[in-house]
């Protein structure tokens, strides 16, 4: 009989995953603000090795075999300038903005993993995603026209359009990576490969920050750990068509965190953008987890 998928928990742990990392995202933006993107992120990546390095050699962690270490490679490089190109955008645009921007994400890396893992793009996954898509498209109409976004929107706007399909491609090869390495030593890799790549640029970029630049830093770099070990867990338990649409949920985090520590109000665009969002990752994780299997042979 057919084997269907078990995907509770990969799912709760890839939202609460995309929740810490979206706290992340408003201790950089203070961070970035202060002293740039690309010295912010140059001090996180090596504060964050440093959590995560002594627990994966004390899990037992070994130098992965060249097979793995391409992965984290490839990975590790994507992921430096993501990063780069969508903390640069929190410096030019209102956070929501930019993570609403954001979204186009998950709707390539759909596409994406069928062309690059092979995995078969079903019907409901792509309408949950198309709706999901149709919901950031109603809450930024209800931002975007209403607000002005001040001077540099225009290169923001590019900043996070190139980050969003690096991010993409990236969703894609998280799930390749969580198949072959454990979250400690994908977080470890991770961390290390940033810092070795945006080091060659400090002589020409680098700010040292102030006292309260690297609480902001220290704190970010936490939360970048934390939310990198609730992807791999996630991502190696269940597919990427599966998981990339809960990416839209994001919006609500940013929505949550906005009210509890900004006091921002939740306009009726946010409220019907939600309402969107919510139906289509439904749909799309649904629609996933209930194709069965194919039995081997």
């Amino acid at each position: 009989m057919p084997r269907r998928d078990h995907t509770t928990l990969p799912i709760l742990a890839v939202i609460a995953a995309i929740g810490v990392l979206t706290l992340m995202d408003a201790f950089m933006k203070s961070a970035a603000l202060a002293v740039g993107a690309y010295s912010a992120l140059l001090l996180r990546a090596p504060i964050g090795f440093g959590m995560a390095a002594p627990a994966w050699l004390m899990a037992g962690g070994r130098w992965p075999a060249w097979p793995v270490l391409r992965i984290h490679l490839i990975r590790g490089v994507v992921v430096s300038a993501m990063a780069f190109l969508f903390f640069f955008s929190l410096t030019r645009l209102p956070m929501a903005q930019a993570l609403g921007i954001s979204f186009i994400a998950p709707l390539i890396a759909l596409f994406l993993a069928g062309i690059l893992l092979g995995e078969r793009v079903g019907s409901r996954a792509v309408i949950g995603a198309l709706l999901a898509l149709g919901g950031v498209g109603v809450i930024l109409a209800g931002k975007i026209w209403r607000e002005s976004m001040g001077d540099g929107a225009a290169l923001g706007i590019a900043a996070v359009l190139g980050s969003a399909v690096l991010y993409a491609w990236n969703l894609v090869l998280q799930r390749q990576q969580a198949l072959v390495a454990k979250p400690l030593e994908v977080a470890t890799f991770q961390n290390g490969i940033t810092f070795l790549v945006l080091a060659g640029f400090a002589p020409l970029f680098a700010q040292m920050p102030e006292g309260g630049e690297w609480l902001d830093i220290g704190a970010s770099a936490l939360l970048s750990v934390s939310g990198a070990l609730l992807f791999t867990w996630g991502y190696a338990r269940a597919e990427t068509q599966q998981l990339a649409p809960l990416e839209y949920t994001g919006f609500l985090w940013a929505a949550l965190f906005g009210w509890l520590f900004f006091r921002e109000p939740v306009t009726e665009a946010t409220i019907a953008g939600t309402v969107l969002i919510v139906a289509g990752c439904w749909t799309a994780t649904r629609g996933a987890a209930a194709e069965p299997e194919q039995v081997a042979a």
